[in-house]
């Protein structure tokens, strides 16, 4: 991030949210580089769920504030849990009238509310413990492709957080705030790990999409959601209740937040010169690349049941496999690349935008930092920033 901003950050944001091929099947990034095909496909299967989910989505959020204008607030902040709640109960409703009695087994177990056993089978009260699944076994080659895994992760986290401090309209972000960003969430794998999760922690990216949405950047929210989470957790009832959402409805969510979080991605263009041949190139070839590249990755893994790179060592296949399914990881990889060693003159330096980044370098450079990125309870004494 101190060697270059703009540019390179430019094909590792979009690239989540840009859907290559079959425009009814968009590949979603999450957590360590892995796409989640099995939304797009479901809402497919499931149209009847997730078209009106997206289209009373899309009208809710951008339409109803300019016509409603006394309740502009609310129809933007909780556009969302107005239109789950809405079509969650015409779910229901398709449900008990037998809608899906005869359906194929794939679209009952995507838009049946009364999925078989889901809570029923949950405990009222659960808490989770440390070693609650036995004593941690320790293996060379699987910490190996972790650590590769943990390495995409902070390649799509550090894209999130630059497109959540865009829509939060708060001053550019310091290099010494974003690796302490990556820092607690390499504790949160570490604590992942230790509660036996299946998959370690990462930045929501589709929570940054439901920031724009919203246009509520505050900490005291996240806080409070914390707590909600929390809370759900150990009431194993609760938690069975929230998911038995149809996923059509998450899928068509997905629709609105990961186009914000391509859009955030392609707001920093306007800090490149895009008449720079150079530019067009770095930009072009990343993007190409990171798209096509993890399509190649993933549908080949889809075919086959295993990446590319097939050895005896399946460590080794996870290290070279994992990388190259992140779209984000691909585009920001090249982009970083070309843009580094290309060749570079004084006039380069403002195609590249990096002169807008120069009062940012510091976070002491800019007298708001430490309003936006402050710490509680006088922790920056703990953890400075610099």
């Amino acid at each position: 991030m101190r060697i270059s901003l703009y540019l390179c950050s430019n094909p590792a944001i979009p690239c989540p949210g840009i859907p290559i091929g079959d425009v009814l099947k968009p590949s979603f990034s999450s957590s360590f580089g892995r796409t989640c095909w099995f939304r797009a496909i479901r809402a497919r299967l499931s149209w009847e769920i997730g078209l009106p989910q997206l289209i009373l989505l899309v009208f809710v959020s951008q339409f109803v504030p300019h016509v409603l204008k006394g309740g502009k607030h609310v129809f933007d902040r909780f556009a969302v849990i107005i239109t789950v709640a809405i079509v969650w109960l015409y779910a229901f409703l398709l449900t008990v009238g037998g809608a899906y009695n005869h359906a194929a087994p794939k679209t009952q177990s995507t838009c049946r509310t009364d999925r078989s056993g889901l809570i029923e089978a949950a405990p009222w009260i659960r808490v989770p413990y440390p070693f609650q699944w036995g004593a941690p076994s320790f293996d060379a080659g699987e910490a190996f492709a972790m650590m590769m895994a943990s390495f995409v992760a902070l390649v799509e986290s550090s894209g999130a957080f630059i497109a959540v401090y865009r829509y939060a309209s708060a001053t550019p972000m310091p290099p010494s705030i974003l690796s302490r960003g990556i820092g607690w969430q390499g504790v949160g794998i570490l604590l992942s790990g230790l509660w036996g999760t299946g998959n370690g922690s990462s930045v929501s990216v589709e929570n940054a999409g439901l920031l724009a949405l919203t246009r509520v950047g505050s900490r005291r929210v996240v806080q409070i959601s914390a707590g909600f989470m929390i809370f759900f957790s150990i009431l194993g009832k609760f938690g069975a209740v929230f998911a038995s959402i149809p996923p059509p409805i998450v899928a068509a969510l997905y629709c609105l937040f990961f186009a914000y979080v391509g859009a955030g991605g392609l707001s920093f263009l306007q800090f490149c010169n895009l008449n720079s041949f150079r530019t067009k190139f770095v930009l072009g070839f990343s993007i190409f690349l990171g798209l096509s590249i993890p399509q190649y990755f993933n549908e080949y893994t889809a075919i086959y049941g295993y990446g590319p790179v097939h050895t005896g060592a399946r460590w080794f296949n996870d290290i070279i496999n994992v990388p190259f399914q992140s779209k984000a990881f691909v585009a920001g990889v090249v982009a970083y690349f070309l843009d580094n060693t290309l060749h570079k003159d004084p006039t380069i330096r403002k195609d590249r935008g990096k002169h807008w980044w120069d009062k940012y370098r510091s976070f002491k450079g800019d007298t708001r930092s430490e309003e936006f990125y402050s710490l509680p309870f006088n922790l920056n004494k703990y953890f400075p920033s610099v």
